[in-house]
């Protein structure tokens, strides 16, 4: 479990703070002792599949999804042929209603990383079938400062924030080069109040065509 290339040299002063320490000891004895999710190759996916030149929109997830073959390191995807979870449902359902993509069979969003959507959790580990086990061991801080070194680059990104948590981190996009697009959570407790219809995808692209940015290919598969 590592960070290599310019992620790994604009996050190295946070692998030598006392609160990286702590985490990585917290996660090593997680892992012998436990069941947790995603396997320990995968947790640092969000930075080894988009590297950060490469980034052109940030999703922000919450933790990793916490049953079994289901988390693979980045937020809201699951490896193909697992079931698609509720949340993913409901991103289909509006990407198709935004953009007219079909609905994909797959809930793997690998592609989505690979052209510069960072999918990125805000804690990267979770305990087998307990959601939010991971909350508060030092994650937090660790993503804060990926998500800050995103909001100081000095070229054009979007934040796509879907729920409370996720927006609280508007307050650290300060760039205006930077766009934010905000709306309730697509889980099915939230989803109908503002999440649909909310078109995250279309503006997305919108905004990445008037920067010169070559847009994102939303469609799966």
């Amino acid at each position: 479990m590592a960070i290599t290339g310019e992620w790994e040299q604009a996050l190295h002063n946070e692998f030598r703070k006392p609160y990286y320490a702590a985490l990585y000891k917290t996660v090593l004895e997680e892992y012998r002792t436990r069941t947790v999710y995603p396997p320990s190759a995968d947790i640092f996916n969000a930075f080894q599949f988009t590297p950060l030149p490469d980034v052109k929109a940030v999703i922000l997830g919450q933790d990793p999804y916490h049953e079994p073959g289901q988390a693979n390191g980045l937020c809201f995807s699951v490896h193909k042929g697992i079931r698609i979870p509720p949340s993913l449902v409901n991103i289909y359902k509006e990407l198709h209603d935004d953009l007219g993509c079909p609905i994909p069979k797959s809930g793997d969003l690998t592609s989505w990383a690979e052209q510069g959507v960072m999918l990125l959790n805000t804690v990267l580990t979770v305990r087998a079938h307990q959601a939010n086990s991971h909350k508060g061991i030092g994650w937090e801080t660790f993503t804060d400062a990926a998500i800050e070194v995103l909001a100081s680059l000095d070229r054009p990104l979007v934040f796509i924030l879907w729920g409370g948590q996720a927006r609280r981190k508007k307050a650290m996009i300060r760039n205006p080069k930077h766009l934010v697009i905000e709306s309730a959570h697509p889980s099915p407790l939230s989803a109908y109040n503002g999440f649909f219809g909310s078109r995250p995808f279309s503006r997305c692209n919108e905004y990445l065509v008037s920067q010169g940015i070559r847009p994102i290919d939303w469609a799966i598969e």
